[in-house]
């Protein structure tokens, strides 16, 4: 199939950009394409990807992807899921108090933990990890499946059969920052497009009048390295995430200026787009960053009427907003967001983030102190209103195409940390997809007897990337972009998709 290229890339390609790259890479790159090109031609023909090239081109073309970056755009394959809502639990769960019971970690409770310095993680940090640490959560099978459960999610546990969880998920840093970083950019390093970014950058969106990719985040705060979790890194700002409020505007300074008409606000923004196009206009295919603030004005003006309605929730029953626990305390803000995300897909948002945890401490679901109080409280905070939402959306017959994934940036060490608290661990933790393509009722993988390492079918999180673009239509190798002279991937050159994940 063909490749996702760039809209900078395609303009140069049709005759629109300069005749020559304004750098000596891009110089080089498109001068040496005059004397290997030929070579490299015949090896692809041989291979038939321009016949391949050209099928999904002519489809991309019918789907209107010449007509906007955001338009919707085909799949490279058929699939079920057709937008997602990811629920991001920021801090780190712990795998053995939620999702993977240890009998022997509660059996060896207080032991030296066997191995300490085999692994240079784990010694790097001994001062801070104490004996093993039983978790003291009771674990009930659930469903047909009769997963276990904790506990801590007695109401999860109850839909469990459309869940398939991965327990052998496992990551590369145990540091926060770079950690929600890889786990939303696939990099531990800033500068790369989300997960969401890639989603829309690869299908666009049925919805023009809202954004196509909407961030709700905690009351309380925002993760560690803000921003660039959502960003589009290299790609042009139009597909990077858009905040919304979970009360109130969803969007500050949304309504006009006061004494400003509609149609004065439309003759405004014809008035800029017409400056832009004259010959010598700033907005030319080389610059992303002012092509996307025009088409920020646009969706702007239509949002004002859109975007309030989207997050009406006096639309709502009272039934479905008990069912997502807004008639609770300690519900009501995590079930809001979860109902306002219901919403966003219903009317064909492509992709949504939802965090649960902010600012630091026990404030979002970093344990070191004590993991059954901080626990406790998110766990409270979340169950109802995630169950809420996948007894809803299955009820709606909107299950079968969302994908819904529910991830941290890692899991927690089996060992003690402050007495009863647990330190970061990215060796082997807890993360569950469920919705759209998924086979649910299952676990996938498996960590050690103390449930910390990934030990049966570990599943990195590149391999989670590509499956998630797996189920709603994506090949992993070739949703690409151009960029720093080589085509870039969400999975770098990693990354292979879960087959038993898949329906």
């Amino acid at each position: 199939m063909a490749q996702r290229t760039s809209a900078r890339g395609q303009q140069k390609a049709n005759g629109a950009g300069p005749a020559c790259g304004e750098t000596r890479r891009e110089f080089l790159w498109q001068a040496g394409g005059g004397f290997a090109g030929t070579a490299l031609t015949y090896l692809l023909a041989q291979d038939g990807f321009f016949g391949a090239t050209a099928q999904a081109a002519s489809r991309s073309v019918q789907a209107g992807e010449a007509s906007s970056p955001l338009a919707p755009k085909l799949p490279h394959f058929a699939a079920k899921a057709k937008r997602c809502i990811f629920l991001f639990m920021y801090g780190g769960v712990s795998q053995v108090d939620t999702f993977d019971p240890k009998p022997e970690l509660v059996n060896r409770n207080g032991e030296p933990m066997p191995n300490l310095d085999a692994d240079p993680l784990l010694k790097m940090r001994q001062s801070r990890l104490g004996g093993l640490l039983g978790s003291t959560r009771t674990f009930t099978k659930h469903g047909q499946s009769g997963i276990e459960v904790s506990d801590l999610f007695p109401k999860v546990g109850g839909q469990i059969d459309d869940i398939a969880v991965i327990r052998g998920t496992y990551a590369d840093s145990f540091a926060h920052g770079s950690g929600l970083l890889q786990m939303n950019t696939g990099f531990v390093r800033q500068g790369y497009p989300s997960v969401g970014s890639w989603v829309t950058y690869g299908l666009g969106t049925e919805n023009q009048d809202l954004p196509a990719y909407v961030v709700l985040l905690d009351h309380r705060g925002g993760p560690i390295s803000g921003a660039p979790n959502w960003a589009s890194g290299f790609m042009p700002a139009t597909y990077q995430g858009t905040q919304f409020r979970p009360s109130g505007d969803p969007i500050l300074y949304l309504d006009p200026p006061e004494g400003v008409s509609r149609e004065q606000q439309r003759e405004q923004i014809d008035l800029l787009s017409k400056f832009s196009d004259l010959p010598g206009g700033a907005a030319g295919p080389e610059n992303d960053e002012l092509n996307a603030r025009i088409a920020s004005y646009e969706l702007a003006f239509r949002m004002q009427q859109s975007a309030p309605e989207a997050v009406d929730l006096s639309r709502e029953s009272e039934a479905t907003k008990k069912l997502y626990g807004l008639d609770q305390e300690v519900t009501e803000k995590f079930g809001r967001k979860c109902l306002i995300a219901r919403r966003l897909i219903e009317r064909d948002v492509r992709f949504v983030q939802v965090y649960s945890g902010g600012g630091h401490g026990d404030d979002n679901w970093d344990a070191h102190g004590d993991v059954n109080k901080n626990h406790e409280l998110h766990c409270a905070e979340t169950d109802q209103p995630i169950a809420g939402l996948l007894a809803d959306l299955k009820s709606r017959g909107l299950l079968e195409d969302t994908l819904v994934v529910w991830a941290g940036e890692f899991g927690r060490t089996p060992t003690s940390q402050n007495t009863n608290g647990r330190d970061h661990s990215p060796r082997g933790f807890s993360t569950w997809i469920a919705g759209g393509g998924v086979k649910g009722g299952q676990v996938v993988g498996a960590t050690d007897d103390f449930g910390y390492k990934a030990v049966e079918n570990p599943v990195h999180v590149h391999d989670l990337h590509a499956t998630i673009l797996h189920l709603m239509g994506l090949d992993h190798t070739l949703l690409t972009y151009f960029h720093g002279g080589r085509n870039m991937r969400l999975t770098d050159v990693h990354g292979r998709v879960v087959p038993e994940l898949l329906a």
